[in-house]
């Protein structure tokens, strides 16, 4: 029997809950999540392995319009995923608008399958209000499919699955068997720590922080491995809100953050968290690349 594999990219606007949807699907959090639109930065490969088949699934930053250099590099690595995946899951929430239409229009210039997703179906009320809003997207493109699930609570995702192993073309094993992701250690670190800033801060905090590991040492006295992570922000305000009255919400995040990188690694760390303003880094190619953001 021959042996299939492909790519598939997750694409939506921001907040559809991509990322849930590929932590759903491997099993395992390989992508952080929270409310907040532009949480996903980068692309994100999860894996899963099967004894006829591999598939790899590209969770990408929600497509919009950005007005920052950030936010524009962001949406260009949500439309590059398109190119050279073998299938592009399609996720909605809602029925048709403008940000929708946007993204839709660069399927115009793609020629693989593209199933639409529907998410969140544990939020609406009945059948008809999802064959509703299935209604609202068919004749604006010719999806090879329509799935209606619940990345949150795992529902119908089965059938997913099912229905895209008919369109992994015969192909090699890509990945071993022991990956489930393409996220480094690090990597992964960084992100969990930002996760909890995103969960613990309002307005603008959220876009305007990067976190970067500085140091990663094995303690052989307290058994621990010593991570030092920097956040970058943008001003002064910023900084203060991150610290929090008497520095409670620093150790706020430095506390949950620990305990997320210990379950999720399985790496007893001791964790210290510094704070450093850099003033519009969100606009500067240098910073980006800095903070691992885009391909320039």
């Amino acid at each position: 029997m021959s042996y299939h594999s492909g790519f598939i990219a997750i694409v939506g606007r921001p907040n559809v809950g991509k990322s849930t949807l590929l932590n759903a699907l491997i099993g395992k959090k390989v992508a952080i999540t929270s409310d907040k639109p532009q949480t996903t930065r980068h692309r994100i490969s999860g894996l899963i392995t099967h004894e006829d088949y591999q598939m790899i699934f590209v969770d990408t930053p929600g497509m919009h319009k950005g007005k920052d250099l950030l936010n524009q590099t962001i949406d260009k690595i949500a439309v590059s995923s398109l190119k050279d995946v073998d299938v592009v899951l399609f996720v909605v929430d809602k029925l048709m608008g403008k940000a929708e239409a946007h993204i839709m229009r660069y399927f115009e210039n793609i020629k693989v399958p593209v199933f639409l997703v529907i998410n969140k179906i544990d939020q609406l009320a009945s059948k008809n209000e999802i064959d509703e809003l299935i209604l609202s997207y068919m004749g604006r493109h010719p999806f090879e499919g329509y799935y209606p699930i619940s990345a949150k609570d795992k529902t119908y995702l089965e059938k997913l699955k099912d229905g895209l192993i008919s369109y992994l073309p015969e192909g090699p094993q890509f990945y071993p068997d022991t990956m489930d992701s393409d996220q480094s250690e690090t990597t992964l670190m960084a992100e969990f720590i930002r996760e909890k800033i995103l969960h613990l801060t309002e307005q603008e905090v959220p876009h305007s922080v990067a976190v970067v590991i500085e140091r990663l040492e094995e303690n052989k006295k307290n058994k621990t491995l010593d991570v030092d992570a920097l956040i970058i922000v943008e001003r002064s305000s910023q900084k203060k809100i991150l610290i929090g009255q008497q520095g409670q919400k620093i150790k706020e995040i430095g506390m949950l953050a620990r305990k997320e990188i210990n379950y999720e690694l399985k790496k007893k760390i001791h964790l210290l968290l510094w704070i450093k303003i850099k003033k519009d880094w969100r606009n500067r190619e240098s910073d980006l690349k800095a903070y691992g953001v885009g391909d320039f």
